[in-house]
């Protein structure tokens, strides 16, 4: 098994769970490609109250295919919309049989809300049989973010 080091074993078993029921949240009429997302959000950083915080997100279509959310960004949206800005890991899960890793929109939205920390993100399968971690800067090298451009987030 790979490793989750990052996270307690208790944290990691409750990402994978919510990651994984997350995708029955998905509206996805169009491509039947289900995806979910769950966040747990550093809230040492961003409360000070250190409890655990979970943020779960879903795929959301539209007839309109450029006007889809994917599972990642929906969830990022619920954190930020809650206060939190700051994450400790992230969990994506589709449908498939394999494993899948988030689209190039998401890499970078989800660089946006980094620091500059390399975020684990684990990605599972559709049971949760098979994972993979993988760490944002993986994912997105030489990302572009706030710091470019000057500006503290």
């Amino acid at each position: 098994m790979p490793e989750h080091k990052e996270l307690s074993d208790q944290l990691f078993l409750e990402l994978k769970k919510r990651t994984i029921q997350a995708k029955d949240l998905s509206y996805s009429p169009y491509s039947k490609f289900k995806v979910g997302c769950c966040i747990l959000a550093d809230t040492n950083n961003d409360t000070g109250n250190g409890n655990t915080v979970w943020f779960v997100g879903a795929n959301v279509e539209n007839a309109s295919y450029g006007a889809c959310i994917c599972a990642e960004r929906s969830a990022i949206i619920q954190a930020v919309m809650n206060g939190y800005k700051k994450f400790k890991a992230i969990g994506v899960s589709t449908i498939s049989t394999e494993i899948s890793s988030p689209c190039g929109i998401c890499r970078q939205f989800i660089y946006e809300f980094s620091n500059g920390k390399d975020i684990p993100i684990y990605l599972f399968n559709d049971d949760g049989s098979k994972f993979i971690k993988v760490c944002l800067f993986e994912l997105l090298p030489l990302g572009f973010g706030p710091s470019d451009l000057d500006v503290q987030v």
